[in-house]
């Protein structure tokens, strides 16, 4: 089995989407399946299995900045590829993000499996309605990587989902080698707008009076404002990291803090930072609600969403209740456990198939433009 993979956002910037691309094609290759990624980079790929399409254009897009190509020579250069590299099946993600995902959709010269991200709203979905549905009907297999990724799509385009949670390298945020420290640590790590809610976690340090260091890593359009605002000399301003170092960082970290706003269709990050060992405190906004809970057991903990006090409230708690930070980290372990890529793996390897079995079940005469099949319920 051939398996391309098509990516909308640039592989140069640090992303949900782009971490579950890599992954994913990193565990196929390891199983031996020939599998390449095609998607717009801003520099040097950053894996030999990716094929660069372009640079990528920042685009306002769900609260936040999509470093996305839409430009015609971007388009050739997937039409080429996709012609040129015969795959037997086509895992578009994000499928109609202007770009290449999108064009994928038009030429499809093999069966695709979809798989939407986005949670919150998507203006888009509804002004271009009829594109958007033409677009999905394109797909063979839809998936939706959250129950509130799966009601923003469906709420906007007519089919059947399946359900697949993202997944995470369990092993290697478990074998990391933790970032030394000199003091008790709180990690960031996102880009800086206000979705994110560094702010909010920035604000909260005026409530800690504690010698803590609050490692900030990443960057983005909020960043010389912020640091022009805030000095706290406990703050370290990172900016940009590569994987070794976040994976050592987050398994360094006694406390690893996600106070996004909203707008979290999964809390990936959360279950990496859990994988490596980390206590978690993050907002409770649904996506990472979801994350938090085992079965009724408390995974991370919640806070209200923008309340600085509540914030430092619940850092504070972390470092000064060795019995609660413990009691996180262990089931925390646990939860990230249920998310291994590999099992992931196991099911879109199943999808593949099914996708490829339909195509070659429809039959030839019967002038449709897709070369899916009708679907029957199913989740997890």
């Amino acid at each position: 089995m051939r398996i391309g993979i098509v990516c909308p956002y640039s592989l140069s910037l640090p992303g949900g989407v782009q971490s579950q691309v890599l992954s994913l094609a990193r565990i196929l290759r390891r199983r031996g399946y020939e599998t390449r990624v095609l998607a717009p980079c801003d520099g040097p790929p950053p894996e030999l299995f990716v094929i660069p399409l372009g640079k990528s254009i920042p685009t306002a897009a769900n609260g936040s900045v999509a470093p996305i190509a839409p430009d015609p020579a971007a388009q050739l250069r997937t039409i080429r590829a996709l012609w040129d590299e015969g795959f037997d099946v086509l895992h578009v993600h994000e499928p109609l993000a202007p770009g290449p995902a999108h064009t994928a959709l038009v030429v499809k010269p093999a069966p695709i499996v979809g798989t939407f991200h986005a949670a919150g709203s998507q203006p888009a979905y509804a002004a271009l309605a009829p594109l958007a549905n033409w677009g999905a009907s394109r797909i063979d297999i839809r998936v939706a990587v959250s129950d509130d990724a799966k009601q923003l799509a469906s709420n906007h385009l007519s089919g059947e989902y399946r359900t697949l949670f993202n997944g995470i390298e369990l092993e290697r945020f478990r074998t990391a080698a933790p970032w030394p420290k000199d003091a008790p640590t709180v990690f960031f790590l996102g880009r800086h707008e206000p979705r994110k809610g560094l702010e909010v976690l920035l604000e909260s340090l005026a409530h800690i009076e504690e010698p803590i260091r609050v490692w900030v890593a990443g960057t983005g359009p909020a960043t010389e404002d912020l640091r022009r605002r805030f000095t706290d000399e406990r703050i370290e301003w990172l900016g940009r990291i590569d994987d070794e170092e976040r994976d050592r960082r987050l398994a360094g970290a006694d406390v690893f803090c996600a106070p996004s706003l909203g707008g979290e269709s999964f809390g990936v990050i959360l279950l990496e930072a859990m994988a490596a060992n980390a206590a978690v405190v993050a907002s409770s906004i649904p996506g990472y609600a979801k994350v938090a809970d085992l079965d009724g057991e408390a995974a991370a903990l919640l806070v209200e969403p923008g309340d600085a006090a509540a914030l430092a409230a619940g850092i504070q708690r972390l470092l000064s209740e060795p019995e609660l930070s413990a009691s996180l980290r262990e089931v925390g372990q646990r939860r990230a456990q249920g998310f291994d890529m590999e099992r992931l793996c196991d099911e879109y390897l199943l999808l593949y198939q099914e996708a490829i079995d339909g195509a070659v079940a429809e039959p030839a005469s019967s002038g449709s433009s897709r070369r899916g099949f009708r679907l029957g319920s199913w989740s997890r």
